[in-house]
């Protein structure tokens, strides 16, 4: 169907309309002639357009955020997501509650691969601190009760760094996971920030998470089936047996 061009009566363009309606406004007096090629027509009265409102600037943009990553799908959306804020995102390893060894260097080597393939800059925590850890937890090693020390340990580490390296913002890719407390992940993380001189992006990325899958996927990273610690681990093997003397 073709088109007209129609201003207001300041010259100001507006939305097309069909040529047949923009002649019709023409033969009853409510527009004039401004060109037959191509069809423009002119109102006779002036419209209100609302001005475009700038979108804000994100808080982010331009600053210099370390990201602690407790995965590599977990990093995909995450990092993503950072960088379209404008941060100048680094990624930071630092993870002593994964169990055992060799499920913290599996993750770790995926992690590594991920970060290469998308130039990402890592700071890797050296040593693997996990009987620091499971002195943190060993009063509490309930569900739902040692995840707590466990975000303070790793949430202050990250901190600690951020300062020391002069990043001006630190966040966790553990704000990704619903299986996490994020009121508890944002009060250590705000806690952490504030006895370190440094912000903690708290915002709730959960909105993410199906989407880190797929990306996960087509990454063809190495996607865990427990949270870390040896507790998680027992947990889900536990329930796996579990179902399996039900079938």
């Amino acid at each position: 169907m073709a088109e007209a061009r129609v201003e207001d009566a300041q010259g100001r363009p507006l939305s097309r309309c069909p040529a047949e309606k923009a002649r019709q406004m023409l033969a009853d007096g409510r527009a004039s002639l401004v060109s037959d090629d191509p069809l423009t027509i002119r109102l006779s009265y002036a419209v209100d357009i609302p001005e475009r409102q700038p979108e804000p600037a994100s808080p982010l943009a331009g600053e210099r955020l370390l990201l602690h990553i407790c995965c590599g799908p977990c990093a995909t959306w995450t990092v993503q997501h950072l960088v379209q804020l404008g941060a100048v995102v680094t990624g930071f390893w630092f993870n002593p509650n994964i169990h055992p060894f060799s499920e913290h260097e599996r993750r770790r080597e995926t992690l590594a691969s991920f970060a290469q393939q998308q130039g990402l800059p890592m700071v890797w925590e050296p040593g693997y601190e996990m009987p620091g850890f499971l002195q943190a937890v060993a009063d509490a090693p309930q569900q739902g009760h040692r995840c707590h020390p466990c975000y303070r340990m790793r949430l202050q580490r990250t901190a600690q760094r951020a300062a020391e390296l002069g990043y001006s913002y630190l966040c966790s890719t553990l704000l990704i996971s619903p299986h996490q407390d994020l009121d508890i992940i944002r009060e250590e993380g705000h806690a952490a920030a504030e006895k370190h001189g440094v912000r903690f992006h708290d915002e709730n990325l959960r909105r993410g998470f199906a989407e880190h899958h797929r990306l996960a996927k087509k990454h063809g990273l190495y996607q865990q089936r427990y949270c870390g610690c040896i507790y998680s681990e027992w947990e889900s093997l536990s329930k796996d047996a579990s179902t399996r003397s039900r079938t």
